[in-house]
């Protein structure tokens, strides 16, 4: 039987390594390329106007890379469950491919779609390929469990063997039988709208720095994997979070939205790694790569693990709520130059380095806000441009203190971090250029500046920039006492005092 097929596209924007896409092409006389606008997960709330633009950049590269197949993709709008009927009607559909998604909504959208494919008599077929390997399969070799350690993520992929190699991307040869329809009106009735079009407010944007795609994603792998030597020394933790230009390889929002494969990243470090000697896991980049694998695993396996209620891994904590604090946080006006360059440097380019990340997670939780780490995932969410559900909402927890990392005593200092790798204030005059004129001994501390340096520095602090939002030595004390009862408060995690203040298990 040759089918009509729909292949779904949803985070894999892309055509290499999609073998669900290479599923719809078998025994397949007509295919509908697909991409849906889902008010659930596409409206202003959670998605912030750069991860807009990298997704519109996406679906047009994509159009492009189908259109030199003779196809074209479809862009429709609305929810999937009402858009797919009309769909299988229509176009008489047969089969329906996509690739498979772990969040609790998309399992619970698939489980939906694929229900009303049924009543339509349409062939559903899924394809592992947004991971490396088979989430479900890693928590059955650890008894039904998510693994809670990354040495013991390690030990079961180990024993799995290296990930499945990557398919190519489908070729004229692939297509030469397969027809897509489309008419003279595709743009109008399935084109892919603009920003503006979108009714989005574009006046905020800057330079795009990471434009989305495909191409782009591919070009940028291979311009990293001639640097055998940074590759094969990479350690994570030995960049630096203040550089002016990326001190990593921002290859994660192309791996977020899939116009890169994970797999093909890994094959690619492999052959890279060959016969050379390398850093390892976890610091490496096959160590990143397998932290991605850690937390997608820990948000399959552990109930309700984008919040901190019904969450059996999460340290239970009395945060407070206070929209100023967090307001202030968000909006780049804690009186921290360090804190707020980054968080200027995510409002404008939506992306920050990991050490960036742990800096002001910090802040605005454990070490000096006392806000719920809840609060920043949502802000993360909306402003990076590889604001990855499971990633986003694992890390957070690690930062906060309250799943995974422990050593809550251990709190980034605003000051003192950043002066480690910047100690001029770079980073901090690029981004806040209110500052640029401070002498590097106030730069980080502009509010220790004599009124005389401020007034020559054209900036006057409590007045042109914010004076600091808490005293971070007197606040960071007391947030680790009130971390100390959190935990030992909690009946999982029975607790002793240790003489140095630490908690020991």
């Amino acid at each position: 039987m040759a089918h009509t097929c729909i292949h779904w596209f949803r985070k894999g924007l892309r055509l290499h390594d999609n073998p669900a896409l290479m599923a719809a092409l078998r025994d397949c006389k007509e295919i509908y390329p697909v991409f849906i606008l889902d008010p659930y997960l596409h409206n202003d709330t959670c998605v912030g106007i750069n991860r807009w633009r990298f997704l519109i950049g996406a679906l047009k590269d994509l159009d492009c890379s189908l259109k030199k197949l003779n196809s074209r993709l479809f862009v429709l709008r609305g929810k999937p469950e009402d858009v797919f009927p009309k769909l299988f009607d229509k176009w008489k559909v047969t089969k329906l491919t996509y690739e498979y998604d772990t969040e609790p909504y998309s399992l619970s959208r698939d489980k939906t779609v694929t229900k009303l494919a049924k009543e339509h008599g349409v062939e559903v077929i899924y394809k592992v390929s947004h991971t490396l390997y088979d989430i479900d399969r890693i928590i059955e070799e650890n008894n039904g469990k998510a693994p809670l350690t990354y040495n013991r993520m390690q030990a079961i992929v180990n024993s799995l063997g290296p990930p499945k190699r990557p398919v190519p991307a489908p070729s004229a040869e692939d297509m030469k039988d397969v027809k897509t329809p489309y008419s003279e009106d595709h743009e109008k009735n399935y084109g892919i709208p603009t920003l503006e079009e979108l009714g989005l407010d574009t006046s905020s944007l800057t330079e795009e720095l990471f434009p989305g795609g495909e191409q782009e994603a591919l070009k940028r792998i291979d311009e990293h994997m001639t640097r055998t030597a940074w590759v094969c020394s990479f350690e994570k933790p030995q960049t630096s979070p203040n550089s002016l230009m990326p001190s990593t390889t921002v290859l994660s929002p192309y791996v977020t939205f899939g116009c890169l494969s994970a797999r093909t990243f890994w094959w690619r470090l492999t052959e890279v790694y060959q016969g050379k000697k390398h850093s390892s896991p976890p610091v490496s980049l096959h160590g990143q790569l397998l932290w991605r694998e850690f937390f997608y695993t820990a948000s399959v396996g552990i109930p309700n693990f984008n919040k901190m209620e019904g969450n059996p891994v999460c340290t239970q904590v009395d945060w407070d709520t206070n929209s100023e604090y967090l307001t202030a946080w968000r909006e780049a006006r804690t009186g921290f130059p360090f804190i707020d360059a980054i968080m200027t440097q995510l409002r404008q380019e939506g992306w920050i380095h990991h050490l960036a990340r742990h800096a002001v997670a910090c802040f605005l939780t454990r070490g000096d806000l006392w806000i719920s780490w809840e609060e920043g995932q949502r802000v993360f969410e909306e402003l990076l441009l590889d604001g990855d559900w499971a990633l986003n909402a694992g890390n957070w927890q690690w930062l906060s203190a309250s799943a995974f990392f422990h050593q809550f005593f251990r709190v980034y200092s605003p000051i003192a971090f950043g002066k480690k790798t910047d100690k001029n204030g770079a980073y901090i005059k690029k981004y806040l250029p209110l500052l640029k004129k401070f002498p590097p001994e106030y730069i980080y501390e502009p509010w220790k500046a004599p009124r005389s340096i401020q007034q020559a520095a054209g900036c006057i602090v409590g007045k042109d920039y914010p004076l600091p939002i808490v005293q971070h030595e007197i606040i960071s004390k007391k947030n680790i006492q009130r971390m100390k009862l959190a935990y030992c408060s909690n009946p999982k995690k029975m607790c002793f005092i240790a003489a140095k203040g630490q908690i020991i298990f």
